[in-house]
């Protein structure tokens, strides 16, 4: 499980992609889009944004306690770590943005896709895993196996993989792998996608904010991140172009004259629901913990809803990529913080540990005793 975080951390949110229109071109023209063509599309974006949050965030608060019954010590992100996250980020994007003008595209993107496909089939083969199995049939036999790697010998023998799995996850393997041959053959905006939201179903599943307090830091850094290298430079707007593989989920706003062949996109990237994802899920599971009505998780999830249409309704009227961290991140912030100060709540949330330490909730427990 903690080499699926790494791989999500990764695969989904080293790349902060921008909302951004993609032309597609016959005989060098552009192709124009259709009102009723960009709705679809936009509209469909939309959807596959909030799908991944909504589901998302509630399969963290089952992961956060199998963890919590497991006595499993997380892996969380500090205040510090939160801090310097934009900087690698930076770093990082720059990184890709100069190997593309060194090198050539199509070699790097082939070895993006092998990449970005092994990690693809084990994300979606996560996700559709339970389902898979509830159709097949209980005649076939099942094996359990154990694959377990180790290095060094006697008391230096230091365990590196120990992995339990029966012949049902070897077929809902290979039934993942026909859509990762799809991928890998096709590259349809389908099979993009089909990776795409299991990418960010993942991530806000397993990546885990301790505190409110560190994921605005988070997002506050990365709300600049974003705009900075959108408005700034042509960075993120060229390596979003130039990267041929699903971290960004696109819709062709030529469905309507082209079908599936269509090739004019419209496109958000997966750290654009990833990075706000994480922190709605933290919200729904302080709401968990104190056994609310969902009130903060419901507020964070309308206030991404309406920061993303913000976003879709600026970048239509300029007709300019946007970064979309620049409505999401008031949003998200904003107005869950302003209905925790109508409640008088505001201490209360930011004081909130997802994960406190194990002195922190003795004395909890402690303080409760007492007070019956």
């Amino acid at each position: 499980m903690a080499e699926e975080v790494e791989i999500l951390q990764s695969g989904s949110t080293e790349l902060n992609l921008t909302l951004n229109e993609t032309e597609g071109a016959v005989n060098g023209t552009k192709i124009q889009s259709t009102p009723e063509g960009m709705a679809i599309a936009y509209g469909s974006l939309v959807l596959m944004a909030i799908l991944p949050i909504f589901f998302g965030a509630f399969r963290s608060v089952k992961f956060h306690k199998e963890q919590k019954d497991n006595g499993d010590t997380p892996e969380v992100m500090s205040d510090k770590d939160a801090a310097m996250f934009p900087i690698i980020a930076s770093a990082t994007l720059f990184g890709i943005y100069v190997i593309f003008q060194i090198f050539s595209k199509e070699y790097i993107n082939i070895l993006l896709t092998v990449y970005f496909l092994f990690l693809g089939v084990l994300s979606l083969a996560h996700i559709a895993g339970p389902y898979v199995r509830r159709f097949i049939p209980g005649i076939v036999p099942n094996e359990d196996y154990h694959l377990l790697l180790t290095s060094g010998t006697a008391e230096k023998k230091e365990e590196l993989m120990n992995y339990n799995f029966d012949y049902k996850d070897l077929i809902n393997l290979a039934l993942c792998g026909v859509f990762g041959a799809w991928y890998l053959f096709q590259k349809h905006w389908i099979a993009n996608n089909i990776f795409g939201l299991a990418f960010a179903l993942n991530g806000i599943e397993f990546l885990q904010l301790n505190t409110v307090m560190t994921g605005c830091i988070l997002l506050g850094g990365l709300f600049f991140y974003d705009i900075f290298w959108v408005f700034g430079t042509n960075v993120m707007v060229t390596v979003a172009k130039s990267f041929e593989a699903p971290i960004k989920l696109v819709f062709p706003q030529d469905l309507l004259e082209n079908g599936l062949e269509a090739n004019n996109f419209a496109m958000l990237g997966l750290g654009d629901i990833v990075i706000p994802g994480i922190f709605i899920a933290l919200l729904l599971r302080y709401d968990v913990s104190k056994k609310k009505s969902n009130t903060y998780f419901y507020t964070g999830f309308i206030a991404y809803l309406l920061g993303l249409l913000m976003t879709i309704g600026v970048m239509h009227f300029f007709k300019h990529a946007q970064p979309a961290l620049l409505y999401l991140v008031p949003a998200c912030i904003g107005l869950p913080l302003f209905v925790a100060l109508l409640k008088g709540e505001v201490k209360q949330i930011l004081l909130y540990k997802d994960n406190p330490e194990k002195k922190e909730t003795e004395e909890k427990d402690e303080e409760a005793k007492k007070s019956k």
